[in-house]
């Protein structure tokens, strides 16, 4: 999961950075991770949580579970579903969280 959070939520070299070793963004091969079948909504419904972070004064504090309801509901998945969904959100949520508090030091 830290490669799949790392994906998201940290940020890549700026096009300057690369021009200064003779490279363009084209050049950076883009890291595909595996999510297993029984994971899939818990991903889906944690990208389209992408904007629901609560922030602190010092960064990310973790989702706003208050949209959660909402968001799955525009993804499909069924509120009684969200029991099961939820464990596996909060594991993503830490990792998310652990990845950014790395690129805030």
């Amino acid at each position: 999961m830290r490669a799949a959070a790392r994906a998201c939520y940290e940020r890549g070299p700026s096009a300057e950075q690369l021009a200064a070793l003779g490279l363009i963004p084209d050049d950076i091969e883009e890291e595909e991770v595996e999510v297993w079948p029984d994971a899939w909504p818990a991903f889906r419904l944690f990208d389209a949580m992408g904007t629901q972070w609560r922030l602190g004064p010092g960064g990310p504090s973790g989702l706003d579970y208050t949209a959660i309801p909402s968001t799955a509901a525009m993804l499909g998945i069924k509120r009684r579903d969200l029991t099961d969904i939820f464990p596996d959100l909060r594991v993503m949520e830490v990792e998310a969280l652990a990845v950014m508090a790395e690129s805030l030091e």
